[in-house]
């Protein structure tokens, strides 16, 4: 087979030799080449025409968001953004993942001897994912996307605790949404499948627990930036918070989510336990969780992604009662996780991205309200 050929793009003499040396130590892969900015990079791809981009995102002359718009337009390509581990650079790399970058690295673990053997397996299982993923062209002009006013009534809702409280603060909204539960997993891709499905949900929508694939230090300003966005509440989820209709709680980064049960309602469990299928948090961690503690009143939705984390937990959920929906191969960008989960019989349903949350809201009408089981 072919060598996948990777061109890399960073302002850092010392990230540039690091990545060319971890991609030409890869037997299916080469580094054709390393640009000090986007001006130099442009010539290269015009010449040498590579499979895959490493792109920083702090470059002088063009910053690499501008550069990636720029590319994504004029010629779509698989992009593996190099990122730092600050507020900004996590800012940047999801709007760099909105333009259409395929995934990110964190700069820091590249630079450092310490775990380096990690940093390597990382960034080219990333370009290897990457070199096979579906890129779409994105329009001229396309805007970013606008953000939402919520209502005073949606953003005053209280994340109460777990235990504890007064129960005449409960709302209704509180007492009828706790019997219905939607959990979503994704990976590579997963930060904007997550928001087209997220915007287009009403405020008063079951709780949404999330696992997407992603390290420490990004997810918070995910979660603020899809906040921004939907007119439900998105948050980083806190262990031992009731899981509230309304709202969507996404797994923090490096860590498991798993739902669980206090009395009548639900409550978030975060803990540190070790990777299952060689992530954290996982997508099976949240799916069985839900499969035991939720059984027939939980909905679960698989999304795009490269591997099978998730697929075994999702039959398991379906088993207990779970309607379950998985996104299509035309509207992924990897089809690994939806493929295996098909693959099992853990799906019901496999719909195109952009009808998944309508679905979700015809089912939940339709289906009424389901008693637990004890």
């Amino acid at each position: 087979m072919a060598k996948i050929r990777v061109l890399v793009v960073d302002d850092s003499a010392l990230v540039r030799s690091l990545l060319s040396t971890m991609i030409n130590a890869q037997p299916d892969m080469e580094c054709i080449g390393a640009a000090h900015d986007p001006y130099v990079a442009r010539e290269m791809i015009r010449n040498l025409d590579p499979d895959v981009l490493t792109l920083d995102i702090e470059m002088p002359r063009m910053d690499g968001l501008d550069f990636l718009e720029k590319l994504m337009r004029l010629r779509p390509m698989p992009v593996v953004m190099v990122s730092t581990l600050t507020q900004r650079g996590a800012e940047v790399t999801l709007r760099a993942l909105e333009l259409g970058a395929i995934d990110f690295v964190a700069k820091p673990r590249l630079a450092i001897s310490q775990g380096l053997n990690e940093a390597v397996a990382e960034i080219t299982e990333k370009i290897r994912v990457a070199a096979r993923a579906r890129v779409a062209r994105r329009p001229a002009g396309a805007p970013a996307a606008t953000p939402v006013v919520k209502s005073p009534e949606v953003q005053a809702r209280p994340l109460e605790p777990a235990q504890g409280g007064d129960p005449g603060r409960r709302t209704p909204a509180v007492r009828q949404g706790t019997e219905r539960l939607v959990a979503i997993g994704a990976s590579t891709g997963g930060t904007e499948a997550i928001r087209e499905i997220l915007t287009r949900l009403p405020p008063d929508f079951p709780a949404i627990a999330i696992t997407q694939h992603m390290p420490p230090g990004f997810t918070r300003s995910f979660a603020q930036r899809l906040d921004s966005l939907c007119r439900v509440r998105v948050k980083e989820a806190e262990h031992g918070e009731r899981l509230l209709p309304g709202h969507a709680y996404i797994a923090p980064g490096g860590r498991h989510l798993r739902v669980q049960r206090s009395g009548a309602n639900y409550v978030v469990a975060i803990d540190d336990a070790e990777p299952v299928n060689r992530h954290r948090p996982s997508v099976e961690v949240l799916f069985d969780s839900v499969a035991t503690q939720v059984g027939p009143n939980a909905l679960g939705v698989m999304l795009t992604g490269m591997g099978k984390d998730g697929a075994d937990a999702m039959r398991r959920m379906k088993l207990a009662g779970a309607h379950t929906y998985a996104q299509d191969e035309a509207s992924c960008v990897v089809f690994g996780m939806p493929r295996e989960a098909i693959a099992c019989g853990a799906v019901d349903e496999t719909l195109p991205l952009v009808q998944i949350a309508s679905r979700l809201m015809e089912r939940l009408k339709t289906s009424g309200t389901v008693t637990h089981r004890v």
